[in-house]
């Protein structure tokens, strides 16, 4: 008896065609279906006198599934004379036969006369070539409803370019062939067209954002090219990230972080929910917990370093200056005149350990007043009794652990993160603007490409003296070479604020990602988004949304490597999974 070994089973190229094609294809008058999608496709038949470079760039940049062919037949340049000979001569004689009869002028005809001409001179000498064209266009969907709005509005987008397209009535399966990556010209639905116009259709002028400085932003979309960009190059270096809780906007952020410090760029984040710690560990940072039992402590009236070219007396007076806004959020509601009164104290305060405005940071040596020190000259000062005592749990009560210490922080590294954490919800504004205030004079101190992410900065927007303080960093930023990222998921809050908007108009880059139906408006509103790019960012997936550079803006898509991925994820399953504690 003899033992049947069985073949391994080898694939053939007969194999090929039965992977990538559809399970199946239906043919109808008006569109084609394949598989789950229903498909149309339309041509070109009307262009206008002129048309503009560019022209059908909206359309290789919607973002929707469709195809594209252009076919360009050269025709031959004396057949082309010789009709045209005869299209003159035809127009010249019904010139001819109105002026005799006494008709009025003919615009449209003596315009056609002129054209035609000029057509000819071109092609006589060369300047010129005629082309029979073929544009063609096929857009997917998975339901006729769908496909219908689709093709109202690619209609739509190039009837307002006077370019008028028309279905492919019982010609559908020859539209879908003529746009397959065939080469073959099925519809044979053409225009002709000399050189000039013919040319406005190339390149297919989709944005393109590679460079050979910055680092990887992402994959753009519309063309599946990479989105490399140096945000310094830009007019400033400030960003924003606005993106509803789950699209992505921490670990896009975190991307940015990682592949920035390759570059030699220096990071400093404001972490409000502990999601930076495993990449600061990754990377070497330095990773601060501000908490009310943190060791870890900033004091606010720390003197700065003079930068270079500055005088003492003006970085002196922009110090008071923070240190009112601080207190100002400390306190609450205060009155003109406690304000003013706040003002002369922090000046005597210093004054108590005699640091004034002609040795501010340049008397070395001399230890810093502290949160204490002024509540002490409040008590003794006219006036100010009542808002000592409004500060006493900062000097001496509960909140006092984060207020009221010299700081302790080692900040020779490039990259720290500061946790707020485990602060109380009061206390958060309060602690990102000294942390902001502290990481500012360390910025001002030596001049080298620094990033400063602040991520849910929306918290500081809810006061305003807290929103005015980053405001004013976001517009300073630029002269000491640093860029500033406001990451937020309440975009409403962000926006209702006095200075919500005018940080968006000061940061040149801003990226988009998927938004909730209740913010869509006013984000759309803010950064005058078309109706194809508002439905991009509802319907976008994790990592996917719109990136603007300057004038520049495509859709983009955050890619990571396995190893980048590992260290910046936030999936808790994926965590638990790395942990070995998945089950």
């Amino acid at each position: 008896m003899k033992i049947k070994i069985p073949q391994l089973y080898k694939p053939s190229p007969q194999d090929l065609p039965n992977i990538i094609a559809p399970s199946g294809l239906e043919v109808n008058a008006n569109y084609v279906k394949i598989g789950d999608y229903f498909a149309k496709t339309m041509f070109v038949f009307t262009y206008p006198r002129f048309v503009m470079t560019g022209w059908f760039s909206p359309i290789i940049n919607l973002p929707e599934m469709m195809d594209v062919s252009i076919f360009m037949h050269p025709m031959d340049t004396a057949l082309a004379l010789q009709n045209l000979r005869k299209k003159v001569a035809q127009v010249e004689s019904e010139l001819l036969e109105k002026q005799q009869k006494g008709l009025i002028r003919d615009p449209m005809l003596e315009t056609a006369y002129q054209d035609i001409e000029n057509l000819r001179d071109a092609l006589l000498q060369a300047r010129e070539k005629l082309f029979r064209v073929g544009v063609y266009i096929t857009v997917y969907a998975q339901s006729l409803e769908a496909l219908s709005k689709l093709e109202a509005q690619v209609s739509n987008m190039l009837e307002g370019k006077l370019v008028y397209i028309k279905p492919a009535l019982f010609k559908q399966l020859e539209g879908f062939n003529a746009t397959l990556p065939l080469g073959e010209d099925k519809l044979e639905v053409h225009t002709p067209l000399n050189s000039g116009p013919a040319s406005s259709l190339f390149p297919f002028i989709s944005p393109d954002l590679s460079s050979e400085k910055g680092i990887l932003f992402g994959i753009n979309m519309s063309n599946n090219s990479l989105i490399i960009f140096d945000r310094f190059s830009l007019e400033n270096a400030n960003q924003v990230i606005f993106a509803k809780s789950g699209a992505g906007k921490s670990y896009t952020t975190k991307l940015q972080i990682i592949r920035s410090l390759m570059t030699g760029t220096n990071v400093i984040v404001i972490d409000p929910e502990n999601e930076y710690q495993n990449l600061a560990n990754a990377v070497g940072g330095s990773y601060f917990k501000i908490s009310l039992t943190s060791q870890s402590h900033i004091n606010p009236f720390d003197i700065p370093i003079i930068p270079e070219g500055e005088e003492p007396g003006d970085v002196f007076k922009s110090h008071v200056l923070n240190l009112t806004g601080l207190l100002k959020l400390m306190l609450g509601t205060i009155t003109p005149e406690e304000d003013a009164l706040l003002d002369k104290v922090i000046t005597d305060t210093y004054a108590s350990r005699d640091i004034t405005a002609e040795n501010f940071g340049v008397t070395k040596d001399i230890n810093p007043p502290l949160l204490e020190d002024l509540q002490v000259i409040l008590q003794n000062t006219e006036g100010g009794r009542t808002l000592a005592q409004r500060l006493e749990k900062f000097t001496h009560g509960s909140y006092a652990g984060f207020t009221n210490a010299p700081t302790n922080v080692d900040i020779k590294n490039r990259l720290i993160v500061f946790s707020i954490r485990d602060l109380e919800e009061e206390l958060r504004p309060i602690a990102m603007y000294i942390v902001l205030n502290f990481v500012w004079n360390l910025i001002r101190s030596e001049l080298r490409p620094r990033l400063l992410f602040v991520d849910e900065a929306w918290i500081m927007m809810k006061f305003k003296d807290s929103a005015s303080f980053l405001f004013g960093l976001v517009k300073r930023a630029r002269k000491y070479f640093l860029g500033i990222t406001t990451i937020t998921q309440d975009v409403e809050d962000f926006l209702k604020s006095d200075y919500g908007r005018p940080i968006v108009t000061n940061s040149a880059m801003q990226i988009l990602m998927k938004q909730s139906p209740s913010s869509i408006e006013a984000v759309a509103k803010t950064f005058d988004l078309t109706d194809g790019e508002r439905a991009l960012l509802l319907e976008a997936g994790v990592g996917e949304g719109l990136f603007f550079a300057g004038a520049k803006h495509v859709a983009i898509k955050v890619i990571a490597s396995y190893t980048e991925d590992q260290i910046i994820t936030t999936n808790p399953e994926q965590m638990l999974e790395t942990k070995g504690l998945k089950k």
